[in-house]
């Protein structure tokens, strides 16, 4: 079992930064690949990028490339989304994901947290 939590959502003005945090319990939780995706209001939920357990590759959305970045720290069982250049379309509650393998399509993750909303404004 891995239970995750995000935190560092918030409002932001367009061309600002912000990180995200996701922190992970469960013995095994270094062992899984990380993701985020994101669900903006009447769309569906949307693969942003993802990390595989040890941090050595990553992957990414076309439409987040060179703005954000992921990284993971095993030691302290966190995963971080540092966005930048960040534009209104990127308003949308952003969800932390842990599963066996990295895929994009959201309904293959198997653990989620309760996420957070990150609002971009124009």
């Amino acid at each position: 079992q891995v239970q995750l939590v995000e935190s560092g959502g918030g409002l932001v003005p367009a061309g600002g930064s912000l990180r995200l945090s996701c922190a992970a319990s469960g013995r095994t939780a270094y062992s899984y690949a990380m993701g985020w995706f994101r669900q903006a209001p009447g769309k569906e939920r949307e693969f942003v990028t993802a990390v595989s357990w040890s941090g050595g590759n990553t992957y990414y959305a076309d439409s987040v490339k060179g703005r954000f970045t992921i990284s993971r720290d095993n030691a302290k069982k966190t995963v971080y989304l540092q966005m930048n250049s960040l534009k209104p379309e990127d308003t949308a509650v952003y969800y932390c994901a842990a599963n066996i393998r990295i895929e994009t399509d959201w309904g293959q993750w198997g653990y989620w947290g309760q996420g957070t909303q990150v609002t971009v404004s124009s």
